[in-house]
């Protein structure tokens, strides 16, 4: 199981791709919840509104287990399956991609269909700018105040992120680290307590 994964900034990618006067404007979006891919795809809807197609894929979660791909009316298979392809051929997830269609009179057939659907989706992809990030896991661990020093020793050793603190007769700190640190970060808790 790795804990790296490879995904993109805020940064939205655009890309234009333009085949028989049907014009193919593409957008790639970081998101990390279905709820935020409906909430971007309702937007495209309203600001597209006259388009006739809004097609779309995306990919979620460091597995990359959960996707998605929707022709829009478009010919099964001719939007947004080359769209995922085109997610997949950059290793990418938690990144959606949007190409809206404006129909300029010509037929494209089931071939060119596919084609500038995944040449629009990679101008986008190429735009945006992609980073690796880590799979991170919270590790909470409570403690007596005097075991204070001893607890901030490894989090200076190890350096997890402080998610949250408390300090009172018992202290609670959350952290998150890397995923494959998790295991040993919480056996040296563990052995404050034990030790």
């Amino acid at each position: 199981m790795t804990d790296e994964f490879q995904t993109i900034t805020q940064k939205i990618g655009e890309g234009v791709y333009t085949e028989k006067r049907s014009k193919f404007l593409a957008f790639s979006h970081h998101v990390r919840s279905v709820d935020e891919v409906k909430s971007l795809l309702a937007d495209y809807r309203k600001r597209f509104y006259d388009a006739r197609h809004v097609c779309y894929a995306y990919m979620l979660g460091a597995e990359r287990k959960e996707f998605r791909a929707n022709d829009d009316g478009e010919p099964s298979g001719t939007a947004g399956k080359p769209i995922l392809g085109q997610i997949n051929a950059f290793g990418l997830t938690d990144v959606l991609v949007v190409v809206v269609r404006y129909y300029g009179g010509v037929n494209l057939g089931t071939g060119g269909l596919v084609s500038a659907y995944k040449q629009a989706a990679m101008a986008a992809l190429e735009d945006a700018e992609i980073v690796m990030e880590q799979v991170e896991e919270l590790v909470e661990y409570s403690f007596s105040y005097p075991m204070m020093n001893d607890v901030m020793r490894i989090v200076k050793e190890l350096s997890p992120r402080i998610v949250s603190q408390t300090y009172d007769n018992t202290c609670t700190i959350t952290l998150s680290v890397r995923r494959s640190e998790a295991t040993r970060l919480r056996t040296m808790l563990d052995k404050l307590s034990f030790g």
